[in-house]
């Protein structure tokens, strides 16, 4: 497993060791919680109607690049997204590395009308319940942070709760392993997890090995509309962007100006 991966998923693991709820118990609560917005429709909607659908992130810091935002308001913020089109949400709820919270995906979703993914390290079924118990409508899965067997499970429990997965891959074997887990949300992140590098054009040359009918991600390094317009015509339907958006002066204006790509 990559380093930067291995130190975050690692201390996630400690936390799920720890953790003594009853998994049942959680499932059944988690059953309870009103339905949720429908987080891969929500893409589907944009890119049939020829635009690529932005998933607009909230995002305090990053293990790399230390404080982004430290201070922001993830409710003002949540609401220029969605004034500028975004059609989704991704909000860090990982405190240690990156700074967030159960609280900053509430207070955002509270905000705005968009589904929700909760971005955060899954490594237990009781992960995948504490994501719907707080609101969410989608989950983050990393594939190089699970078994095979962890993957599927967690997946087929996170439909089960009406919960969408993001299935996030970095490589074609990573991407076989999702594909044969039965992903059909599937993000392409083009950061290198061992150096936080990335790499521009690993979402291009992946998008070929993704099937029809896959709702395809293109995530990391994506800066302007340009890039946007590139990861498109290489058939993806959706792009995940962060930094560039919490760094931006204008966050309304930024998102504005990606999401009004099409293909």
């Amino acid at each position: 497993m990559p380093s930067y991966l291995a130190s975050i998923v690692a201390a996630h693991r400690a936390m799920a060791a720890d953790d003594r709820r009853d998994v049942d118990r959680l499932v059944a609560q988690a059953e309870l919680v009103p339905g949720g917005r429908p987080f891969t429709a929500a893409l589907a909607d944009r890119s049939g109607d020829g635009r690529v659908a932005v998933i607009s992130e909230i995002k305090r810091r990053s293990p790399s690049r230390g404080d982004l935002a430290p201070d922001l308001d993830p409710a003002s913020l949540a609401a220029e997204y969605e004034l500028g089109g975004a059609a989704c949400l991704s909000v860090l709820t990982d405190r240690e590395f990156f700074g967030g919270s159960p609280a900053d995906l509430a207070a955002a979703r509270e905000a705005c009308g968009l589904p929700v993914l909760r971005k955060d390290f899954t490594v237990s079924a009781a992960d995948v319940c504490d994501a719907r118990l707080m609101g969410a409508d989608a989950l983050l899965l990393i594939v190089a942070a699970l078994s095979d067997a962890e993957l599927s499970t967690f997946l087929d429990l996170a439909t089960h709760l009406g919960l969408s997965a993001l299935v996030e891959v970095h490589d074609a074997a990573e991407l076989d392993r999702a594909l044969e887990a039965g992903a059909t949300l599937v993000g392409v992140n083009q950061r290198n997890l061992a150096t936080f590098e990335v790499d521009r054009s690993l979402a291009c040359s992946l998008a070929r090995d993704l099937p029809a009918g896959t709702t395809k991600v293109a995530e990391s390094g994506i800066r302007s509309a340009d890039d946007v317009v590139r990861l498109a015509e290489a058939g993806f339907d959706a792009v995940l962007v962060g930094e560039s958006l919490v760094c931006s002066g204008d966050r309304r204006a930024a998102v504005a100006g990606l999401a009004g790509s099409h293909r």
